[in-house]
């Protein structure tokens, strides 16, 4: 009989190893799914992991994109593992993404075709309100009705396309396009555009930003009395009310950071890599970045390596797809399979396993 026994304690050694862990069988598993495919294994696991960064012919390519992608994973990561340190489970950081993108770039459009200086910095603010006002809704319902924000931040996701769809087809449609739906490009017209900042680096103002919160989340959670009360509401909620944590306010404060932390990620996007409001703007970010928290254990260091990894699975996939004829949802399949295993070898840091016969086990 096989049983789990609560520990007294989390175990550290899971609790660090538990990624590594996980990524491998990932690797392993993912090599399976492709053999059945029909697939070479090994080659679609080096194409994915491997060429992107030292192959002579995609390096050059590929490298800069690394952190072009990193960019928005971290960035909407920290502000989701804030939350979820807390027990606050925002999962429509897509949406919020796509809000503040929308909001951000209307913005610019509506000042088109100015170049004054001014109108980006502008634009990032308002795509940041965008989406601290989009995760203030399954915040505003939860504190006021005992709504459950995992189901209200989810459903908003589905709003948020048909806001994006309706936008791209009909009022940020470009005019001078000749019918066919987008916004006009942003990253083409100064005063709008999110540059490269160090030539093949891909380094851009999106990249900064994910930097600066990672830095500012770590002080944070380690200097500041609120980071303080962040994880006792998390590990001991009784406690944390007998502490004084005023759970209407750490909900509100934890949804609008990591709602305007995703809303800044859309407009660095929108403003740069994209280039434009489209139909299909939205890249799944939002929901990749809660494997990225996740994966990087809710620490702001273990979120800029794991969004690091995660945006090498994007390049490498995209690769796999090229080369090799990998189709897309295998890729998703894969990117998925992560999250399945950290998720399950964290049972590990909690409990033990013990074998036995069930006369012993009673």
């Amino acid at each position: 009989m096989i049983r789990l026994e609560k520990r007294p304690m989390p175990s550290r050694f899971w609790s660090l190893s538990t990624p590594v862990i996980a990524v491998v069988l990932t690797m392993i598993a993912g090599g399976l799914m492709f053999a059945a495919l029909g697939q070479d294994p090994v080659e679609a696991i080096r194409v994915i992991f491997w060429d992107p960064l030292f192959h002579p012919q995609f390096a050059s390519y590929s490298r800069p994109q690394l952190l072009v992608k990193a960019g928005p994973l971290i960035l909407i990561a920290i502000g989701l593992s804030l939350g979820f340190r807390a027990g606050i489970w925002n999962i429509g950081a897509e949406g919020q993404y796509i809000i503040g993108a929308i909001c951000g770039a209307a913005f610019g459009l509506a000042l088109y075709p100015s170049e004054n200086i001014l109108i980006f910095p502008g634009m990032v603010i308002v795509g940041a309100l965008g989406g601290w006002a989009w995760a203030m809704i399954p915040g505003i319902l939860k504190t006021r009705f005992r709504t459950n924000e995992i189901l209200v931040s989810l459903l908003l996701v589905y709003v948020a396309e048909a806001i994006l769809a309706s936008a791209a087809t009909n009022w940020l449609r470009n005019p001078e396009a000749r019918g066919f739906p987008g916004s006009r490009n942003l990253a083409r017209h100064p005063g709008t555009d999110n540059p490269e900042l160090i030539a093949g680096t891909g380094m851009h103002w999106g990249v900064v930003a994910a930097f600066i919160a990672v830095i500012a989340a770590y002080v944070l959670l380690n200097r500041h009395v609120l980071g303080y009360q962040i994880k006792l509401a998390g590990q001991a909620p009784r406690a944390a009310r007998f502490a004084g944590v005023e759970p209407t306010r750490l909900v509100l404060l934890c949804l609008g950071v990591s709602g305007a932390l995703a809303g800044m990620a859309g407009l660095f996007e929108v403003s740069g890599p994209a280039g434009q409001i489209s139909i299909d703007f939205n890249s799944g970010y939002g929901f990749t970045a809660i494997i990225v928290a996740f994966l990087g254990r809710l620490h702001p260091v273990g979120i800029l390596l794991a969004g690091l990894l995660m945006a090498l699975t994007y390049i490498g996939g995209e690769l796999a797809q090229l080369m090799l004829g990998v189709p897309a949802p295998a890729i998703q399949a894969f990117q998925g399979m992560l999250l399945f295993f950290l998720l399950a070898l964290d049972v590990l840091s909690n409990f033990r396993i013990r074998f036995g016969t069930g006369r012993a086990a009673a």
